[in-house]
């Protein structure tokens, strides 16, 4: 590989990459982290297969006379399509939860329609008003953060949250996988209640009425009283992505989006126009540095497909400024601003850091995610004393 940049001896996360740092022999951290999780949890090898086994146990029992006894949120993606057909074979009875932002692709709305049909499976869904989902992307447009779609992921956690309430149900399954998706970096990807409610004063222009807002004490009520258990079972079995996708087109004529994260088109917004040319910034460097790790591509390949331009869906930016009332001026005026970052606007931070032990406590028990601990309960390398 022909670069002045500094680049990981094991994937291709480089010197760029936020708060990253290396080893004598030149591995970065985020490559440590990612091992020290694999043997935390087993994955893939009969520690990790028995402990999943004994959580299945679990949800089994504690949903005994119970409609459901887990929920899955599903986008029409790889990995929430697969883990529906699992919880199957598993012997679950999972209620699907979908989170509609009203930018799904069709392709993606067929993918959850056949899956679910396929395999009898109920499907709750709560759909913002498409008018009030826009202001909040505008308002994080307008705001020159990276973030522009978290309000996406941060309303799914909360209506799997509010689903599992519902039907009395303690297991949300989600199909994050550390190996093949790694764990992003949270520099130019952080998000919490607080920052989308604080960007979304300072630049929407409609009330935030049907959007599932998480706060704090919604957050703490989730985890700490409700303790509704967040499972990551591709954490501890085997699973690969390439096999999944294949068997999924097969069986249940599922169709490919051309990449991840790209079967949302705000979402493939940020992944291949938006991060990419305001930000300099390019998240297939997670995926793919996976696929190196685990040996499934070679670093070179990884590294020459990581520097040619990510795919552009045809008319997106044209169906971005038209669904956010943009004029061709205003949108390159203000993709041509200078970036700021999500530690300029008010946060939860802070409190995540200072209740730190709690969430450790938590994180340990299931009821908050290890990735979420570890990615928002510490200091930021600069905040740190010296």
């Amino acid at each position: 590989m022909i670069t002045n940049l500094k680049i990981c001896s094991k994937c291709i996360y480089d010197e760029r990459v936020s708060y990253i740092t290396f080893d004598d022999h030149g591995v970065c951290n985020y490559c440590h982290q990612l091992e020290k999780l694999k043997e935390d949890y087993g994955t893939g090898s009969k520690k990790g297969k028995d402990s999943f086994a004994n959580i299945l146990e679990r949800i089994k029992k504690e949903g005994q006379g119970k409609k459901y006894d887990c929920i899955i949120g599903v986008s029409g993606g790889t990995d929430s399509s697969y883990m529906l057909y699992l919880t199957k074979i598993w012997g679950l009875r999972p209620l699907a939860v979908h989170y509609d932002n009203t930018w799904n692709s069709a392709i993606a709305t067929e993918n959850i329609r056949k899956v679910l049909t396929a395999l009898d499976i109920d499907l709750y869904t709560h759909v913002t008003d498409n008018k009030e989902a826009d202001d909040i992307f505008r308002s994080f447009f307008f705001a020159d953060v990276a973030e522009i779609e978290a309000s996406t992921d941060l309303a799914l956690a909360e209506v799997m949250y509010r689903a599992a309430w519902k039907y009395k149900v303690n297991y949300v399954l989600e199909g994050h996988s550390f190996i093949t998706e790694g764990i992003t970096p949270v520099g130019r990807n952080y998000f919490d209640g607080k920052y989308i409610q604080s960007i979304h004063k300072m630049f929407g222009r409609l009330p935030m009425k049907s959007y599932p807002l998480m706060t704090l004490n919604r957050f703490l009520f989730w985890t700490v009283f409700a303790k509704i258990q967040k499972i990551r079972p591709f954490w501890y079995i085997d699973y690969n992505k390439e096999d999944a996708r294949a068997f999924l087109e097969k069986e249940y004529d599922w169709k490919y989006y051309g990449g991840h994260h790209l079967e949302n088109r705000i979402t493939a917004f940020f992944h291949s126009i938006y991060l990419p040319q305001k930000f300099h910034t390019d998240m297939r460097n997670n995926t793919l540095s996976a696929l190196v790790r685990n040996g499934k591509m070679s670093r070179e390949e990884a590294w020459e497909e990581y520097n040619t331009p990510p795919h552009v869906e045809k008319d997106l930016v044209d169906y971005f400024k038209k669904r956010l009332d943009l004029s061709d001026e205003l949108y390159n005026q203000i993709m041509a601003r200078k970036p700021k970052s999500w530690q300029e606007y008010p946060t939860y931070k802070k409190i995540f850091e200072l209740l730190r032990p709690l969430f450790k406590i938590l994180a340990n028990a299931n009821l908050v995610p290890m990735s979420f601990y570890l990615k928002y309960c510490f200091p930021m390398p600069k905040d740190e004393k010296k």
